[in-house]
């Protein structure tokens, strides 16, 4: 069985890291095949929603240590086949969910905070424990995204400890968009991804792309990339098609032109 899984149905991508036997560390090799899944996912016109998982009782346990061990310090931070300054996840133009049952170590917590949403089990912890490993956060989610998620306070408090984050905490701090029963996550999460897939992929990507860019953008500059990206969306065919099902009274049919 591949460790790395991905499927298209119903214009959701799901990536699923399956090892259990090592709770989800990733190889280096695992890497390059999630890298791959994300680009495919963003690529891919059929897909509007990119779903990354484990499965029942595993997310990700950050990166295989034994695997690290064996290259040379120089390669130990590198990634293969992406742009380095460009954190994974992040760099999809689609929503991404993550739907988390089990811990998510080191990698694992930068994954699930590059996620866009996150669904997790009454089980599930993240740790950020770089600080006990030498290092810092090692894709930047922790300290770029994560105070801007949960506040600075709470961030530096986790990042510099690397204590865990549990899963009441994380829902009261607003990191989790919801807390379920193990066995009720991977639908919980797939109905929510299936929701977004519900809108038009076109407005999606612009709003994604919006937020992100809009967290160290002036706000004039913001309003202005608003502007072109409404513009943008008034010619686009999913505009065209929002207002007749509106009008039509009937669920619309997008494509994401």
């Amino acid at each position: 069985m591949r460790e790395i899984r991905y499927e298209v149905a119903d214009a959701v991508a799901t990536l699923t890291i399956d090892r259990p036997e090592k709770r989800g560390a990733m190889t280096y090799a695992m890497l390059d095949e999630f890298s791959a899944g994300v680009a495919q996912a963003g690529a891919d016109p059929d897909v509007a929603v990119l779903l990354v998982t484990g499965v029942p009782g595993s997310f990700c346990a950050g990166i295989d240590l034994a695997d690290l061990a064996s290259r040379s310090p120089d390669d130990r931070g590198r990634r293969h086949g992406d742009d380095p300054g460009d954190p994974l996840l992040m760099s999809c133009p689609k929503p991404v969910v993550a739907a988390v049952d089990g811990m998510a170590v080191g990698m694992g917590a930068e994954f699930a905070t590059q996620a866009d949403l996150r669904v997790i089990s009454t089980r599930a912890r993240f740790r950020w424990n770089f600080v006990h490993r030498g290092l810092v956060s090692d894709t930047g989610a922790g300290t770029w995204l994560l105070p801007r998620q949960i506040g600075m306070t709470h961030a530096m408090r986790l990042l510099y400890t690397g204590a865990d984050l549990g899963a009441d905490e994380a829902l009261a701090l607003g990191f989790a968009t919801a807390v379920v029963e193990p066995e009720a996550v991977p639908q919980a999460a797939l109905d929510l991804a299936a929701q977004i897939a519900t809108a038009s992929p076109f407005a999606l990507v612009r709003t994604k792309k919006l937020m992100l860019d809009g967290a160290g953008a002036p706000l004039r500059a913001h309003v202005h990339a608003t502007r072109a990206a409404l513009a943008e969306c008034f010619a686009s065919a999913d505009h065209a098609e929002g207002v007749a099902a509106f009008l039509e009274r009937r669920p619309a049919r997008f494509t994401g032109r």
